[in-house]
């Protein structure tokens, strides 16, 4: 053996290299971790991101924060949990807005909505307070609409998301997940 041998095997250490998750893992899958890890129950935690989930594509914008808080208050639901999966969703939120709109106007036989900017100013300098009364008619049937479906996906969001929570449970229990990188994995 040579002694720039030695002096290698000596100096040399095996320090394990930090796991890079996902954008989606670091975002959702760890703060799902860290409450049933804190002891949030995956039947709660559950319930409390269906909720964030449905509240979070409403039609009415600038709501879901507000809404979500309360709901999650009132209910005893998880807030960060609930609050998690308002996030989520927000750009859902903007892209179902106008469908909500349009399906809304259909059931509720009301006029369509005009989606050409032009017409849409052209009527806010002629008629202002009736644009706004039909905007208002627009986002309340939306709405209405919005909670029909809420009514019926949260219950079945919820219950597929729970067998889905107590293995994640049962994971973090056993140590099965990564939870911040290798190095703690290999430390315990």
């Amino acid at each position: 053996m040579q002694p720039s041998e030695s002096n290698l095997n000596a100096h040399d250490k095996v320090i394990p290299t930090p796991v890079h998750h996902s954008w989606l893992y670091r975002r959702v899958a760890l703060p799902i971790l860290a409450l049933l890890r804190m002891g949030a129950s995956p039947q709660k935690l559950a319930w409390s991101i269906a909720v964030g989930l449905l509240i979070g594509i409403n039609p009415i914008l600038g709501s879901t924060t507000a809404l979500c808080l309360a709901v999650a208050f009132v209910l005893r639901l998880n807030i960060a949990a609930s609050q998690l999966g308002n996030h989520i969703v927000y750009p859902f939120q903007l892209v179902l807005v106008i469908p909500f709109i349009r399906l809304a106007s259909r059931i509720f036989h009301t006029a369509p909505i005009p989606l050409s900017p032009g017409e849409l100013l052209r009527s806010a300098r002629e008629h202002p307070i009736a644009l706004s009364r039909q905007l208002w008619l627009w986002e309340w049937h939306a709405f209405l609409l919005w909670t029909i479906l809420a009514v019926f996906a949260i219950p079945t969001i919820a219950l597929t998301l729970t067998p889905l929570l107590r293995r994640f449970l049962e994971r973090v229990e056993h140590h099965q997940y990564p939870i911040l990188s290798a190095t703690t994995q290999s430390e315990k």
